[in-house]
């Protein structure tokens, strides 16, 4: 057993749970780190994608009571029945543009360079969003948005196909520019997450079962602990944050953290991809 892959694996873990559902970018940090660890082969993408299932794992246990009275409610509630077709309108669009344009997005634009481009860009979009009147917002929970607003949310998600946009992001931020609360959109960007992460999760590892193998068992469970653990963390402590925060920090995060990238990569002071 490799115990300094088991190291990585358990950073890049920790790197996943923790930005998962930050409005910061979990794969443009995955990519980063991954870079800087030497972590970056094609197994080690399967991997980043993989271990998003632990994170999810974390959201369902933090919302289990609403999701189990929702299966519960859905074969005779019409409101239960109302937010599990939003959930399903808003992930329609994510594998359609998935599908289409995935192989195309990991192929051109997973690097470094569009990683810092785009924290800096959707820092910039998080401080515009947050500036807005209060009087902006009209979905207050999210039990109370229309099937179209899921599906602007849905396609404003497809944005985080782009690396270093961050899926959260764009799903809360988006959502709030949409008319929806901070809560009604970072609850809304919860649920969305879980069939979005799990079924990406598993078409991955499906995708490129052939370049897995039975020794890679432990370095995929050591990444899924991780994440778990960082996530139900980071989850619990964002939804108490929001109730009396805005995103404006994470914002100034995004664009600090663009330009030092773009610098340490000018300069070669750090090779941050091969």
């Amino acid at each position: 057993m490799d115990i300094t892959l088991l190291i990585k694996a358990a950073i890049m873990g920790i790197v996943e749970g923790i930005t998962e559902f930050l409005p910061i970018s979990s794969t443009g940090h995955l990519i980063l780190a991954g870079a800087l660890l030497g972590f970056d082969d094609e197994k080690a993408k399967v991997f980043d994608i993989a271990i998003q299932t632990g994170a999810i794992l974390a959201v369902i246990i933090v919302y289990w009571q609403k999701i189990r009275s929702t299966l519960v409610a859905l074969p005779s509630e019409r409101q239960a029945q109302k937010f599990a077709a939003n959930v399903a309108i808003g992930f329609f669009p994510a594998v359609i543009l998935g599908l289409a344009f995935g192989k195309a997005i990991k192929a051109n634009l997973f690097t470094p360079t569009v990683v810092a481009t785009t924290f800096i860009i959707g820092g910039f979009i998080i401080l515009w969003a947050e500036r807005r009147p209060a009087s902006a917002t009209r979905v207050a929970e999210v039990d109370d948005m229309s099937p179209l607003d899921a599906l602007k949310v849905g396609l404003v998600q497809c944005l985080a196909m782009i690396p270093g946009t961050s899926r959260s992001g764009a799903t809360i931020i988006g959502g709030m520019l949409l008319g929806l609360s901070r809560r009604a959109a970072t609850d809304y960007s919860f649920f969305l997450a879980i069939p979005t992460l799990v079924g990406a999760g598993f078409y991955s590892l499906y995708k490129e079962r052939a370049i897995l193998s039975l020794a890679d068992v432990p370095m995929f469970a050591v990444g899924l602990l991780f994440s778990f653990i960082s996530a139900w963390l980071c989850v619990r402590w964002l939804l108490r944050y929001i109730s009396t925060h805005n995103f404006v920090p994470f914002a100034y995060y995004r664009i600090a953290f663009g330009i030092v990238v773009l610098l340490t990569a000018h300069f070669g002071w750090v090779k941050w991809a091969a």
